[in-house]
């Protein structure tokens, strides 16, 4: 669109269940989202394996000749636990180990209905977000309404002053594929004034003192 600037997305980085759920909807969203992510000459970063929905996605997008890279934790792969990973996998050491290599590694985030370890990876890229470790847009793919709540609860913290609105703004919701890639390519990062100012790089030997409530 003229006037609008658009994110050039190459590696997208997708959160989602082990499980498959118990509506048939999930696994059809998933695939028709690895579709979406090949035809657009995007390549997938995910968990590893094959299970559930993360299977679902990495084989719709190796199907569409673009690249796949699971990032699997070393315990995960004895026994074949979470069966073979569609494409290139790197093995590291530890479940941070993994996410910061996510994070390194993509150009943006989308989850798709899972558990806990889902919300877990899709919090932490947003609180770094939040902190400024990275500016990658973040989004989530509600299909069926399955992050209706999580999206009526994070509202309610906004509403109670623990989330501020534009913190808020880092979260992106879509219900549907194409919808959600589009607004992750609009997607303009507003840093914080403050919390910007934190320093993270490795040889930082302390943070800038700062006047701020955290709102994490």
């Amino acid at each position: 669109m003229e006037g609008v600037s658009v994110r050039k997305i190459k590696k997208i980085c997708v959160f989602c269940g082990a499980n498959s759920g118990k509506d048939v909807a999930f696994v059809n969203a998933a695939f028709h989202l690895g579709e979406v992510l090949g035809k657009r000459k995007i390549d997938l970063v995910y968990g590893g394996g094959k299970l559930g929905l993360m299977g679902c996605v990495s084989t719709a997008v190796a199907q569409h000749e673009r690249q796949v890279l699971g990032i699997i934790p070393s315990a995960f792969t004895v026994n074949n636990l979470v069966g073979e990973t569609c494409g290139k996998e790197i093995k590291v050491a530890t479940m941070q180990e993994r996410l910061v290599m996510m994070m390194e590694l993509s150009d943006a985030f989308i989850a798709l209905p899972g558990g806990f370890g889902t919300l877990e990876e899709l919090f932490q890229m947003i609180s770094w977000a939040q902190l400024s470790i990275h500016n990658k847009p973040i989004g989530v793919l509600n299909i069926n309404g399955f992050f209706n709540g999580l999206l009526s609860f994070v509202d309610h913290a906004v509403k109670w002053e623990f989330i501020t609105p534009r913190a808020r703004k880092i979260l992106i919701s879509a219900t549907t594929a194409d919808e959600l890639v589009d607004k992750l390519q609009a997607f303009r990062f507003e840093p914080d004034p403050a919390l910007s100012k934190l320093k993270w790089s490795p040889s930082s030997s302390q943070k800038e003192k700062l006047d701020l409530t955290l709102r994490l």
